[in-house]
């Protein structure tokens, strides 16, 4: 190197490159670098978001699945509410009624309140939502006329209920209701003159699910004597008052009083015993049973004990003839399962048993409680499977060999 050689022309010979070069090359790997760093956290960001999206996709699954589960829940509880109401109300169209009250008797002296206890009936029957047939002093035809309509009137019913007020009697042991026309002065007007209630019963429980009989019919009555004149010492018993009965499943009979005995007419404008049914029927949110032990318990406190409703009662189930009140009580049901299924799910929702969770839905399967318990039942299944499949490499293993 000559004297004359610059130190810029000494570093460009030694290095063999130009220190311009050198800089600009130098220059470049620090962009490059600074790219690499960017792409990184690019591609860090960009699998952060896609980690945050896949959650957020995955929370939504589960909540979308615990939305429809919900709202199926919900629709399927209101469907049946709503058929439940629908059928309450079907049901209420479907009961079917008779009322006769008979006061004005042509061959004995008039009664003065079995019109007023049908009236009175016929009242609160229809308000609970009864399609009700009337009879009002019926002589035999127009007795015969409406209980052929009755007949026709029940078939499909599910409640047929037949009420009567007025003189009634008992022969050889069978109950008759007395048309207002009878005379009551031969022997054959037993069959010919009279109703037989035995054959009404028979009709009702042939016709209608559940039969209602009410019988306000033990007034003393006057022309028992005409017909045991008429047949003399031979004449089968004329009992007092009327004769016990008995009846078929999901038939009801109600009686004034007890059999063999005479029920008071009443100063007012009802019989004790039909006011007293009246006044429980309108005014009672209780099943049937429960109003004529109330009735049973009014009477004898307005005759001081001289008169005992008395009924026999077949009845296969509890009989709200409210319907707003049956539907009160099966919604007080739902409300007091559901509860109890509520406390039993939080006792139950961790257990790993499969045993304890399918008598878990078989109690309470018409719940909502019984869908989570089979949700985790499809959980359980799903970890038993992993747990018990083969690893990547076992599975490796196992080809290899």
């Amino acid at each position: 190197m000559s004297e004359n050689t610059s130190l810029t022309e000494a570093v460009k010979l030694t290095a063999g490159i130009s220190l311009t070069k050198a800089v600009k090359d130098a220059a470049g790997c620090r962009v490059w670098f600074v790219d690499e760093v960017l792409d990184i956290q690019i591609e860090a960001a960009r699998w952060a978001v896609a980690r945050r999206v896949r959650c957020l996709r995955a929370a939504c699954v589960k909540l979308a699945a615990f939305a429809v589960v919900t709202l199926s829940f919900l629709v399927a509880t209101s469907t049946n509410i709503f058929n439940v109401e629908r059928a309450s109300l079907a049901a209420t169209h479907r009961r079917v009624a008779l009322v006769v009250g008979n006061s004005a008797y042509q061959n004995a002296p008039n009664l003065a309140n079995p019109r007023n206890d049908a009236a009175d009936m016929i009242a609160v029957l229809k308000s609970l939502g009864f399609r009700v047939i009337e009879g009002i002093d019926l002589n035999k035809e127009a007795f015969d006329a409406i209980l052929r309509e009755f007949a026709v009137a029940l078939k499909g019913a599910e409640v047929g209920l037949f009420f009567y007020a007025g003189h009634g009697m008992q022969v050889s042991g069978h109950n008759y209701l007395v048309p207002v026309d009878a005379q009551l002065t031969t022997v054959l007007a037993v069959d010919i003159e009279m109703v037989r209630l035995d054959l009404v019963q028979d009709m009702m429980e042939r016709e209608a699910q559940t039969s209602l009989l009410f019988f306000d019919a033990c007034r003393d009555n006057p022309l028992t004597g005409n017909l045991a004149r008429a047949m003399g010492l031979q004449s089968p018993e004329i009992g007092r008052g009327l004769a016990a009965v008995r009846s078929s499943a999901g038939t009801l009979i109600s009686f004034s009083t007890q059999p063999g005995n005479v029920a008071f007419d009443g100063s007012g404008r009802n019989s004790p015993f039909s006011a007293a049914l009246v006044r429980q029927l309108a005014m009672s949110n209780e099943d049937l049973n429960t109003i004529l032990i109330a009735v049973r318990i009014d009477v004898m406190q307005h005759t001081d004990r001289k008169q005992v409703p008395w009924e026999h009662s077949a009845l296969t189930h509890r009989l709200y003839l409210n319907p707003a009140m049956r539907s009160a009580a099966f919604a007080l049901t739902v409300q007091s399962r559901s509860s109890e299924a509520a406390d039993a799910w939080d006792a139950t929702k961790d257990t790993e048993s499969f045993a304890v969770l399918d008598a878990f839905i078989a109690r309470y399967g018409d719940t909502f409680f019984a869908v989570l318990a089979r949700a985790r039942i499809e959980e359980l299944s799903k970890a038993m499977t992993l747990s018990h499949a083969p690893s990547e490499a076992d599975a490796g293993s196992t080809a290899a060999r």
